[in-house]
């Protein structure tokens, strides 16, 4: 399939929904063909995932004082900004 950069704009959900089904899709802008396809073929959406490493203070291994009072002075400054 070969579409115009306006209507990959307006569909670009949708047609890189079917380059990751495997089909061909080409967009063509000032001249230049693109062509649309996945990295890689590493399974389903969730296994490409990136985890997220998540710090909980209140954890009993957590003793790093001055990260904690870090942590406490940026979310202070962001929430006064808002």
């Amino acid at each position: 399939m070969e579409v115009s950069i306006t209507q990959f704009r307006q569909k670009i959900f949708d047609l890189v929904n079917q380059a990751m089904d495997g089909s061909e899709v080409w967009v063509t802008h000032k001249g230049r063909r693109f062509k649309i396809t996945p990295d890689h073929d590493s399974g389903s959406r969730l296994s490409r995932i990136t985890p997220l490493e998540v710090i909980n203070p209140e954890s009993p291994g957590f003793s790093d004082s001055s990260l904690q009072e870090e942590m406490v002075r940026a979310w202070e400054r962001d929430w006064s900004t808002l």
